[in-house]
């Protein structure tokens, strides 16, 4: 794939309006880690691979390990992940394929089981954030460096 359009240079202030969303969600309380893997999930369901190298470097530079990163696909075979982050990991999934089955009961009630009202917002948010990025960056063709 070639890049088709640079649309921070079409449209700055498009540009300007995502940084501005995902510094709200940088600076929203959402623990680091589980932040990157929401955005790895993500973009390893849209199939971004501008945003899969992007955040998967973001993750390691914070010590994530190799292989919590390698196995994130698998997050319910492995055993490597918390409670919490697999309430997360299933709201991500549900959330970026809405389309199929909308986000579950069961599902709901687990983020919330783990999330109180601002952090599981917050989560929403970030889930967003990244579907949104994807969609920019496959649309326009962006690649990774």
């Amino acid at each position: 794939m070639t890049l088709r359009m640079d649309y921070k240079k079409e449209f700055p202030e498009a540009f300007q309006a995502m940084l501005r969303l995902e510094k709200f969600v940088a600076e929203s309380g959402i623990d680091h880690t589980l932040l990157e893997l929401i955005k790895l999930r993500a973009s390893q369901i849209n199939g971004c691979a501008f945003c899969l190298n992007m955040h998967a470097q973001d993750a390691r530079s914070q010590g994530e390990s190799e292989q919590r990163i390698y196995l994130l696909n698998a997050w319910r075979e492995a055993p490597y992940y918390t409670d919490a982050e697999r309430a997360a990991l299933a709201l991500t999934e549900a959330v970026t394929r809405i389309s199929e089955a909308g986000v579950p009961q069961a599902i709901y009630d687990e983020a919330r089981r783990h999330f109180d009202g601002k952090q599981f917002t917050a989560i929403l948010m970030a889930i967003n954030t990244i579907n949104c990025w994807n969609r920019l960056a496959i649309t326009t063709g962006m690649m990774p460096n």
